[in-house]
């Protein structure tokens, strides 16, 4: 469900008339009449005085729940029948009764309580992670403020061991850092009146919403103007923020009578877990990586929709083994690897006296065959990724997506290069010259992709993002590319070796032409992404290609073409992780 836009419900306000109004409603009376609102309902409690009234608390909560039975009733054409609602763990029977009490008074008869961390787990374990039955995990929920919870799964589902919260290590804490740093860049300060403060605290929560995609967003003043709020100045103040959310981790583990090396997981919630910078002090504070769970800010409620039996359970990405259509497509570019290896070798030119011959290469072809064959054992990363998926946790620790797609990327590139190496030392041998050219022209090339491709396998395994169409399509080099590639290079060595006779020198030197301009295009589809500038680009690129083909040109046609591959891998890396929006991250 959706509220005014989004899947979060929060803010509570006594509008004029005396009613209860929430959500967007109820910010902009708060933006007039601060005293208003009830930021926090769900702190239960006695009376609440708002403005000029007092209200019970039990009725702040009935009246969110009220508009979420409302907007089930109307989407599902009925009324709600079962319910269940998700509670902090480290809740009383004071407060659970509470819960219940305001369940009652919106309409919805008695639930059941599900306790969050229990809800999240059970959302890890459904969505295909491996918890063996014995092991510990932790649960860091980072919403308006934090609450870390250590648990153990037992044979009839999870437990949990020791809770700690802190209502000052979370989103409120960070907006309300951000306002004041914000006000205070501005020369000589700003000072604005309660109702001001709060339309300047909605506008941070937008803008820090924003720069997920955004470079710096621009937060409005109540008096005219605005300040510009950055990803810079987030970090600075997230980071005491996180800091807090990492000690309070560290004394959970340790109020469970654990150690860091006992724990076998870290999972984290909450939409202030987005931000980068959480999951890393949390995993740096108990020595654990932390992965943020898939769709954080609804994980609970899905994870107890799980528990209580009601719905299916949650689907997630998980690294799964392709068909065999598709691994022959990601074998596509290793075989072009082998036939061009295979030519280069078998065509060489001996020129000189017999016994101080010297050896005449296509160096260029053989840098295309190690590029090749090191983009095919990346297009297999996603196997490589559900293989290590498969074996399960080693250690009892648990695996997530992210890191077994990091190890798929680090395990094709392992093997790509190893293979790269190998041509080296299969020429030399061959050849029986020094091995230094050969391994110039094979390692040397594929350098940047490697470098590229390390830095995809740290995002995946460190849970950062999701790259745009999943990884499975984010390793994916495109097949035409290294095809056209490849039979442009074929074509051009069959120019340079092949014996001319005098009917066939001019079919050989177009052969070679059409090589050279194939090379081009090929390096045109790599490293353009719109169709239409590629029709423009194509031509005049393709006519160079062909124009440059001779025998010391092949190395260039082969350098070029392996720049081209690591541009692509930068590209890939700027709009599908760095850059990606955000409608393209949920897709991912």
């Amino acid at each position: 469900m959706l509220f005014d836009g989004g899947p979060v419900l929060s803010g509570v306000a006594v509008a004029e008339d005396g009613s209860l109004v929430t959500g967007r409603e109820a910010w902009r009376v708060a933006s007039a009449f601060p005293d208003r609102l009830v930021a926090a309902p769900v702190a239960g409690g006695g009376p609440v005085t708002v403005g000029e009234a007092t209200v019970e608390s039990v009725d702040v909560m009935a009246a969110l729940l009220r508009r979420v039975s409302d907007e089930a009733g109307r989407v599902v054409g009925g009324s709600v029948g079962e319910v269940c609602l998700v509670v902090p763990a480290g809740w009383g029977p004071r407060r659970r009764l509470w819960m219940r009490q305001a369940a009652h008074r919106a309409g919805l008869g008695q639930p059941s309580l599900v306790e969050a961390p229990v809800a999240v787990a059970q959302r890890v374990v459904s969505g295909g992670t491996q918890v063996p039955v014995g092991a510990f995990v932790v649960v860091c929920d980072v919403g308006a403020g934090a609450e870390v919870s250590v648990l153990r799964r037992g044979s009839a589902g999870f437990e949990v061991l020791a809770t700690l919260a802190d209502p000052d290590a979370g989103g409120d804490a960070l907006d309300g850092g951000l306002v004041d740093a914000l006000l205070g860049s501005v020369d000589g300060g700003v000072s604005v009146g309660a109702g001001g403060g709060w339309s300047v605290r909605v506008g941070v929560r937008a803008a820090k919403e924003s720069l997920s995609w955004l470079l710096a967003v621009t937060v409005p003043l109540p008096s005219g103007g605005g300040v510009v709020l950055d990803g810079v100045l987030l970090e600075r103040v997230a980071g005491p923020v996180a800091e807090r959310v990492g000690r309070l981790t560290a004394e959970a583990v340790a109020a469970a009578d654990l150690l860091p090396g006992d724990v076998a997981g870290v999972f984290c919630v909450g939409g202030t877990s987005l931000m980068a910078v959480v999951p890393r002090v949390v995993g740096e504070a108990v020595s654990v990586p932390a992965v943020v769970v898939e769709d954080p800010v609804t994980a609970a409620v899905r994870g107890a929709a799980g528990v209580a039996g009601s719905g299916a359970s949650p689907v997630v990405e998980v690294p799964e083994v392709p068909s065999v259509r598709r691994v022959v497509g990601m074998a596509v570019p290793g075989f072009v690897s082998l036939g061009l290896v295979t030519q280069c070798l078998s065509t060489v030119d001996w020129a000189g006296p017999l016994f101080s011959a010297s050896v005449l290469l296509n160096w260029g072809e053989l840098a295309l065959a190690a590029v090749l064959v090191v983009v095919a054992g990346l297009n297999a990363g996603t196997v490589f990724g559900a293989l290590a998926a498969a074996r399960g946790p080693a250690g009892g620790r648990v695996g997530s997506v992210g890191g077994q797609v990091g190890t798929g990327i680090l395990a094709g590139l392992s093997l790509g290069v190893a293979v790269a190496g190998l041509y080296a030392i299969v020429g030399s041998l061959y050849l029986e010259v020094g091995v230094g050219p050969f391994l110039r022209w094979t390692l040397l090339p594929v350098a940047p992709v490697a470098v590229c491709a390390v830095a995809a396998a740290v995002v995946a395994a460190r849970g950062w993002r999701t790259p745009v169409g999943g990884w499975a399509d984010f390793l994916a080099f495109p097949n035409g590319a290294a095809v056209t590639a490849g039979a442009g290079m074929w074509l051009v060595q069959y120019s340079m070796s092949a014996g001319r006779s005098p009917g066939m020198a001019v079919w050989i030197d177009l052969a070679g032409r059409v090589g050279g301009g194939l090379l081009g295009a090929a390096v045109v589809v790599a490293v353009v992404g719109p169709v239409v500038l590629r029709l423009v680009l194509v031509a005049p690129v393709a006519v160079i290609g062909a124009a440059i083909v001779s025998w010391r040109a092949t190395g260039i046609l082969g350098a070029v073409f392996a720049v081209a591959v690591a541009v692509w891998w930068l590209r890939r890396l700027w709009t599908r992780i760095v850059r990606a929006s955000p409608a393209g991250v949920a897709a991912g």
